[in-house]
């Protein structure tokens, strides 16, 4: 099994944060990226390198998330059956809580479990208000924005098991925002995930820290909340539509069939302008995709809510019900199949594979692109130069070759 370390600029608690872990668990193999810190840090990896780790290099800053990848592709190469714990260089994480993880993987190996574990903090105790209020804050976003419950959405500190290593390179994102891309995955990908409880540690009140909890989290979840807001004045202008007409009618199926026409001809146009950002697809193909989704959605709205109201529950409580829990199904088909990113698709998922039966890794292009400034790869840390948008999906695959260079000992 391997510690993944991404790393920018790391302070001094890096290397002592190897030789713990080593310590603490012999079978741990620590792998670490150097995200372009420069020659002033040389001596920090070279004494990572003293502590037993093998050490990557990209030439220049490109993210956290790129640093992962990076990461993740080499293990992929040398390694296919090997899990992979995800850490901060920041000393944030615990040797104790980093083995809390890998333990949780290795029983799910065991017992023939595949799932991303989380390391998740409390918050309780002696913590920073702006991370208490910032972390309360995105996990309710996100919450509001997929219907799952995160405890901690800035966690740095995960579980990948082998057979999840082509996923998480198909994850879009070079930056910070490239974990967060991975939670929102989770649902629509259908990945399994389950929490690991650890320390709240923060260092010197996380002076260190340049993420923005409330501000980043916004903005990697914008997607989701137009969609939200699409949604929700697609809601209004179906449930005035409804309520007119059953009142002028009398006719429940009728009126809910004519009030979804009307506001699921605004919803797609909406849709596929502003929040998917699809108006270069092909119209028809969208148009007919979308049909044949409000058609199936239509049927069950139907069922449900003649159900609801013939069980005594009023029109408007069982309007909103309903429209509630096919919300949360429509924006995954609709981001998956009616307005797909071409760009956006990852590699094919692979097989489980653990020791003893290794499946092939995936390839890596035989060039890489050419390294852009992204945001600082320490734990949850954004630099200033982040320009992450957050519809753009395309995320190029890491390369062993080219821009990364090897430091390891022999």
């Amino acid at each position: 099994m391997f510690v993944l370390i991404p790393a920018f600029e790391p302070g001094p608690r890096l290397p002592i944060l190897i030789g713990e872990l080593r310590r603490a668990d012999p079978d741990l193999e620590v792998l670490v990226v150097d995200d372009g810190s420069g020659p002033a840090f040389a001596p920090v990896f070279a004494a990572a390198r003293d502590e037993g780790a093998q050490v990557l290099a990209h030439p220049a800053n490109r993210g956290k998330g790129a640093a992962l990848k990076t990461g993740f592709a080499r293990i992929a190469a040398e390694r296919p059956d090997a899990d992979v714990v995800t850490a901060d260089a920041d000393g944030q994480h615990t040797p104790t809580d980093v083995c809390r993880v890998a333990e949780a993987l290795r029983t799910d190996a065991a017992d023939g479990r595949s799932a991303l574990v989380l390391g998740v903090r409390g918050f309780r105790g002696d913590v920073p208000l702006r991370s208490r209020v910032g972390n309360a804050a995105a996990r309710g976003l996100f919450r509001l924005a997929t219907g799952r419950q995160v405890t901690d959405t800035q966690t740095g500190l995960r579980g990948i098991p082998s057979d999840r290593l082509a996923w998480a390179l198909g994850v879009p994102g070079d930056g910070f925002e490239y974990e967060q891309r991975m939670l929102l995955r989770l649902s629509p990908d259908g990945i399994a995930a389950h929490e690991v409880p650890i320390d709240t540690v923060y260092l010197d009140r996380n002076a260190s820290s340049h993420f923005r909890p409330v501000r980043d989290s916004l903005r990697v979840l914008l997607p989701v909340l137009l969609f939200a807001s699409s949604s929700l004045a697609a809601f209004v202008v179906d449930t005035v539509a409804l309520l007119l007409l059953q009142a002028l009618t009398g006719w429940l199926v009728p009126s809910i069939v004519a009030a979804r026409l009307l506001s699921a001809s605004a919803n797609f146009l909406v849709n596929r302008r502003v929040v998917f950002r699809a108006q270069g697809g092909p119209l028809v193909g969208q148009a007919v995709r979308y049909g044949v989704l409000a058609l199936a959605l239509l049927a069950s709205n139907i069922a449900w809510m003649s159900f609801l109201t013939e069980h005594g529950l009023a029109l408007l409580p069982a309007k909103v019900v309903t429209e509630g829990v096919l919300s949360v199904l429509s924006y995954g088909v609709q981001r998956s199949l009616v307005f797909p990113r071409m760009d956006a698709a990852g590699p094919p998922p692979r097989p489980i594979s653990r020791p003893g039966t290794p499946a092939a890794a995936p390839q890596a292009p035989a060039t890489a692109p050419a390294p852009a400034p992204h945001a600082s790869s320490t734990a949850g840390v954004s630099g200033p130069s982040s320009t992450a948008d957050p519809a753009d999906a395309s995320a190029p695959t890491p390369t062993t070759s080219d821009p990364l260079t090897a430091r390891s000992t022999p």
